[in-house]
């Protein structure tokens, strides 16, 4: 399975990077909305995980484009501390299929790609 990691935080893109790599996957990162983007449609993923407090474009945004251009059934997970409701709501009007609060344990991150 190919994952796309977009996050603009450096450890925790590379801690789940390293975590994933070990449990198999073969993970490409982005640290800003632009470069998911563009990996999005460029590169074929089977599922993406985004954060939603990006640089460039927010990972609602970057959700709802990727929705509507080339990758309408990739799943998609949002990672975000943005836990009230209306952002979850927002989170799924955007086409997310999955939203994970931070901090989260690997092991969840890893069950809910499973």
């Amino acid at each position: 399975m190919r994952i796309l990691l977009v996050e603009d935080n450096r450890d925790i893109l590379a801690n789940l990077a390293d975590y994933l790599g070990m449990k198999g996957y073969t993970v490409d990162c982005a640290q800003d909305g632009l470069s998911g983007l563009h990996l999005a449609a460029t590169e074929h993923y089977d599922l993406i995980v985004l954060d939603i407090m990006l640089p460039g474009i927010d990972g609602y945004t970057l959700c709802k484009r990727l929705r509507e251009d080339a990758r309408r059934d990739t799943p998609v997970i949002m990672l975000t501390a943005r836990d009230q409701l209306d952002d979850r709501l927002q989170g799924f009007r955007s086409g997310a299929d999955d939203y994970l609060l931070k901090p989260f344990a690997l092991s969840e991150l890893a069950a809910r790609i499973e």
